[in-house]
């Protein structure tokens, strides 16, 4: 609000206060938040200060001078829908996403009780559990703001006090920290199935179940780290403000400003922190997958020739291990190239946003932005449950043991494969030092 139009507000409010000192506070500072658009703290001696300075400069003056045609102004309180589509965030956020977090939920619950079985236990399973808890975790958090805010009217209210913080936590800081493990897992899993197809030998040394749960440990540690800053980077303190809703109702809303310590080197902070996802969570980790894909498609076509000239020397045992081995690379490269699909877009976007605040270079426009946040976001929510119609459609082994588990029927005991699959060339040899281990009245199928 403009000094002039400060002035005669006060001016107005003073007037229409009341004047018995046990209630004059109280008016007067209803009447600034309700008609001024003040957003103040509970009885501010500073806002009464000037308030009453403002006053005095107005007293005995003509106030036939002054005509304000515009004295409106935007409070200084914290919303949902000022930098949004609301219209595009109402119906995904509010009705879409909570829907398709409940079937992430159910989904990816099932895919940890399968590959949690005895017969199921690997590496790699281990690998694909911590990613679909990691996945869920990603979805679940910000549901309860979802449906709090997105689902109701709430939306167009400034958000109270009591859930400023909870609002910044759940949508943004715990997201992003599942998330960002999500990526890096998904890295691990496509390098842990490159070693078992390529170098098999030394897979039995590196890639162990141990080994991958100090992995995923360091991978959850590095994670939080990478955001741990965001979660005291705001002073959060309330104030008073007229409802959105009702201009005639006060509420309790907060007003968040930067700490000290980042205030003075906002740019720096935030340069700092979003070129490190562009660079660690975004572009390396997506051009490593497409190179491990590209990797594990070549193994794939070069064992499927050699399957063929197993089957015409009647080699059937062995061109049916091979067959699997390859079923298990390529469903695990379905899962990688559903995990591009949807990270691709906003890996982009990111690079839009930083190039823009880096370099002053605008590639997306201002309306753009926002839009395509959002959609890049659904879409990555709404692969989450398609994992485990992958497992089912591509892996005879969780599809039998799934069945197992509704029908009663006894679980295997053992395996009759190792991870460790081979690539054998006609002459003896291997494209890659593999191993096929063989286990006795084990389950035939296919394992993830």
């Amino acid at each position: 609000m403009s000094p002039d139009c400060k002035q005669r507000c006060s001016y107005n409010c003073f007037n229409e206060a009341s004047l018995e000192p046990a209630v004059f506070n109280r008016s007067f500072l209803e009447c600034l938040v309700l008609i001024c658009n003040y957003a103040i703290t509970a009885l501010d001696d500073a806002v009464l200060s000037e308030a009453e300075t403002n006053y005095n400069q107005l007293a005995g003056m003509n106030e036939t001078m002054y005509e304000f045609t515009n004295c409106s102004t935007k409070p200084d309180g914290y919303r949902l829908d000022e930098n949004t589509t609301s219209s595009y965030a109402v119906i995904i956020n509010g009705y879409i996403s909570p829907v398709l977090v409940l079937l992430t939920v159910i989904n990816n619950t099932l895919v940890c009780i399968v590959l949690l079985k005895p017969h199921m236990r690997s590496p790699t399973n281990a690998i694909l559990i911590a990613m679909a808890l990691s996945d869920m975790f990603t979805g679940l958090f910000p549901v309860p703001i979802f449906i709090h805010f997105y689902a109701t009217e709430r939306l167009h209210e400034f958000v109270p006090y009591n859930w400023c913080y909870a609002v910044k936590v759940f949508m943004e800081y715990i997201p992003t920290i599942f998330h960002t493990a999500s990526i890096w897992l998904t890295m691990a899993l496509a390098i842990q199935r490159y070693i078992y197809v390529c170098h098999s030998f030394k897979a039995r040394s590196w890639c162990t179940i141990r080994n991958v749960i100090y992995g995923t440990v360091a991978i959850y540690v590095i994670a939080t780290l990478s955001q741990i800053l965001r979660f005291f980077e705001n002073d959060v303190t309330e104030v008073y403000i007229a409802s959105l809703l009702d201009n005639q109702t006060v509420v309790s809303t907060c007003s968040m400003t930067y700490r000290p310590w980042i205030k003075d080197h906002v740019n720096t902070f935030f340069g700092i922190y979003y070129w490190f996802r562009v660079i660690f969570i975004n572009t390396i980790p997506c051009v490593s997958l497409v190179v491990m894909n590209a990797l594990l498609i070549y193994a794939m076509r070069v064992a499927q020739q050699r399957r063929m000239q197993l089957l015409r020397q009647n080699k059937k045992s062995e061109s049916r291990k091979l067959k699997e081995s390859n079923c298990t690379t390529l469903m695990l490269v379905a899962v990688v190239g559903l995990f591009l699909l949807v990270e691709f877009p906003l890996g982009i976007l990111m690079l839009c946003l930083i190039i823009k605040e880096t370099f002053a270079v605008s590639l997306v426009s201002e309306s753009t932005l926002p839009v395509a946040s959002l959609f890049s976001n659904f879409c990555i929510l709404l692969s989450y449950p398609l994992n485990f119609f992958i497992y089912c459609g591509m892996s005879k082994q969780f599809r039998e043991t799934f069945k197992r588990l509704f029908t009663g029927a006894a679980m295997p005991t053992e395996r009759e494969y190792s991870q460790y699959m081979t690539l054998p060339t006609e002459n003896g040899k291997t494209t890659a030092e593999t191993a096929i281990t063989v286990f006795q009245n084990s389950t035939k199928g296919s394992q993830l």
